[in-house]
């Protein structure tokens, strides 16, 4: 039997309507049954600011209390002028304050990036890429997961459409189970 894990779900994106919460949610869908999963949601979060350590906003307390307990973290983000979206930096900026009480610190991470265009939001992935280093979360890098996604792509309930897509997600979700176990198992 595999460890229960928790999974955070952090969606780069806050349209109502968004395709990378509907990927994300399809994607949970698919995982296996030790992982749990909630929405880490971002939307809410003020505009990161040094001089507000001393007495953080209400909403970082209760976004760096959701991010902190969890094992390991997974990122749906779209790709705005070929980079994060500003939403979802500021995020990274929030639970990475104050210095030295990072609540990313060593947690295994994946990123799926999603967009309409045939490049599937590469940018974003790899930006995100770039501060997870620095973070010091250990990021999934096979497979690679850039999906290109269209009117199509979803069922009217939310299931990945097609059999292509929806087993390359099942690799990818299953993938990442397996590479919150090589970080975190004992």
């Amino acid at each position: 039997m595999s460890t229960p894990r928790t999974v955070a779900v952090v969606v780069g994106s806050i349209r109502k309507d968004s395709i990378n919460r509907k990927l994300a949610t399809a994607l949970i869908g698919l995982a296996p049954k030790h992982l749990t999963f909630s929405f880490a949601d971002i939307g809410e979060l003020p505009l990161y600011n040094q001089d507000l350590n001393g007495s953080p906003p209400a909403p970082w307390v209760a976004f760096r209390d959701k991010i902190r307990p969890v094992d390991a973290v997974l990122f749906v983000t779209p790709e705005y002028n070929r980079s994060v979206p500003g939403v979802l930096k500021n995020a990274i900026d929030v639970g990475s304050r104050p210095y030295g009480q990072s609540v990313w610190d060593k947690k295994p991470t994946a990123i799926i990036s999603a967009s309409p265009s045939a490049m599937g939001g590469f940018g974003s992935n790899h930006h995100l890429r770039q501060s997870l280093v620095f973070l010091n979360m250990p990021a999934m890098q096979q497979p690679e997961a850039y999906l290109q996604v269209g009117e199509k792509f979803f069922n009217a309930d939310g299931t990945i459409a097609e059999e292509r897509p929806r087993g390359y997600a099942q690799t990818i979700i299953n993938s990442f189970a397996a590479w919150i176990e090589t970080n975190l198992g004992k």
